[in-house]
């Protein structure tokens, strides 16, 4: 069985090299890009091959994090989407799209996995109701 694979769009070079250690030590295949810009070509190049986006919410000029979550939407409409920022949760409940997960940062990677785990489960069950 092929590993799932994730969108993963996080600015910040360390973090993205810790949680891409991370998710694939827990058997996940990973897209990695580093501003808004490139997760939305991403997206529109394949999301019906993601089972899930992680992404900052803050990504530097361009789109950010609430925009990559709506193009996954446009794509896929019940795409498992976790937001992960240091700063942003308080815009969570007007910019993100629902069904949507919130981490706040700092953040362990088991909290990020079982989240994952439990988002793309549910989606996995309704499609096949």
């Amino acid at each position: 069985m092929a590993a799932p694979v994730l969108l993963l769009v996080e600015d910040e070079a360390a973090i993205q090299e810790w949680l891409r250690a991370e998710l694939a030590d827990a058997g996940f295949d990973l897209v990695m890009v580093g501003n808004g810009a490139e997760a939305l070509a991403a997206l529109d190049a394949d999301a019906g091959g993601l089972k899930a986006v992680i992404t900052d919410i803050r990504l530097g000029s361009g789109p950010d994090g609430w925009d990559v979550g709506r193009r996954a939407r446009e794509h896929v409409p019940d795409m498992p989407v976790v937001y992960v920022s240091g700063d942003s949760a308080d815009e969570w409940a007007s910019k993100g799209v629902p069904n949507s997960v919130m981490i706040m940062k700092p953040f362990v990677a088991a909290q990020l996995i079982t989240v994952l785990a439990t988002l793309i489960t549910d989606a996995d069950i309704h499609r096949a109701d």
